[in-house]
């Protein structure tokens, strides 16, 4: 059989001179065929083209990439990633007992608030279109139970009721809900005999904590310490006490992190003895440890998940966020901040550029809500 281009037919098997819509193949069989376009096809030139079920696309110099990135109105226009001041928390650190805001040598331009101070940032907060702020209580008095974590007059709740009182929805008022901060040991929970967190006991106290986080005002709450069947205890605890249409934050895949250290001062909690490690993520596990996790807490009741932290767990973020269905928040935490803020008071960064940098990595790999210490700067600078 010959083709209709006339040419022998190829021994080669795959020769498109055997074809019936050959077209110019070349006498010599052992030289390439020509690709032949289909009928109607645009040139080249004119960018992506079909041949056969091949995609070509369009080459330099046709193709000019920089095209779409000449000005700054243009790259706006295109941007893909954007940041919002609403999809901003702001974490602060409330103290009692302090006349003045302390500020945090490890974190440069954040403080341990004042209720005055506190008052003071959160409306700054608000003013600049921060979507919410989460507190972290420091109480006078430690103890083995976390007293302080569930006292109507402790601090996070006499704050609390401050910030309600000046802002009522300007922004959500959030809460951390966790022993460490009020514990004499340092832990997330109660503790066994033995020192191991009692997991079953310590569920008991963060429900309570969480109803008088709620009864103060609080209108999300975020349980951080990764006991196993926290979100399920405190939702039973809302739902039993009036308290339904309050959503939970959780904290879902939480990782004992290095990164953590700068917090510990903020909110004076580092361990007295051993880590977090039983009981936060290891940041060798599988991921899809931290996908059980985030499922366990939605099945028990969560409203929304987190990744904590952020920037060096950019792929766990990105794999929650094509798994779940309801909003994904993404921590910058105090270790990520302290390095921009290090590395920039010495002259090795441009501080604003990679502040934006980072957030616009969090976002893009799949982040609805961005805890950063920076949320009211940024905010200011987005709007």
């Amino acid at each position: 059989m010959v083709p209709r281009c006339g040419t022998p037919p190829c021994r080669r098997a795959r020769c498109p001179a055997v074809r019936p819509r050959c077209a110019g193949a070349r006498g010599d069989a052992s030289s390439e065929p020509t690709r032949v376009r289909p009928a109607g096809t645009a040139s080249r030139r004119a960018g992506a083209i079909k041949s056969g079920e091949t995609i070509v696309n369009a080459q330099y110099p046709v193709a000019r990439p920089r095209r779409l990135r000449r000005t700054a109105a243009m790259r706006r226009m295109v941007a893909g990633t954007r940041l919002h001041p609403a999809e901003l928390i702001l974490p602060m650190f409330v103290k009692e007992g302090i006349a003045e805001p302390q500020p945090v040598g490890s974190m440069p331009g954040v403080v341990q608030h004042t209720r005055e101070s506190l008052r003071k940032a959160a409306h700054e907060a608000a003013e600049a279109g921060v979507g919410g702020i989460i507190l972290f209580g420091i109480p006078a008095h430690k103890d083995a139970r976390g007293s302080g974590a569930d006292d109507p007059d402790g601090i996070v709740q006499v704050a609390l009721r401050d910030l309600a009182s000046d802002l009522g929805d300007a922004l959500v008022l959030m809460t951390d809900t966790c022993l460490d901060e009020y514990t004499d040991h340092g832990h997330c929970g109660l503790l066994t005999a033995d020192g191991e967190v009692d997991n079953d006991a310590t569920l008991e106290r963060y429900a309570s904590a969480a109803v008088a986080q709620a009864a103060a005002g609080s209108r999300m709450i975020a349980p951080s310490g990764m006991m196993d069947g926290q979100v399920g205890a405190i939702r039973a605890a809302l739902d039993a006490n009036g308290f339904a249409e309050i959503p939970i934050l959780a904290y879902a895949a939480k990782y004992a992190s290095g990164f953590y250290g700068p917090f510990r001062d903020a909110a004076e909690c580092a361990p007295q003895f051993g880590d977090r490690s039983a009981y936060q993520q290891d940041p060798a596990g599988p991921i899809g440890e931290a996908l059980r996790e985030v499922r366990l807490d939605l099945a028990e009741g969560a409203d929304a998940v987190m990744v904590k932290p952020a920037l060096a767990y950019l792929d766990i973020l990105r794999q929650v966020r094509d798994t779940v269905d309801v909003p994904v928040a993404a921590y910058q935490v105090s270790g990520e901040y302290a390095m921009v803020e290090a590395a920039a008071a010495n002259g090795w960064i441009d501080r604003e550029r990679v502040i934006m940098e980072s957030l616009i990595a969090i976002r893009r790999a799949g982040a609805d809500m961005i805890l950063t210490y920076w949320a009211t700067e940024v905010a200011r600078g987005l709007s």
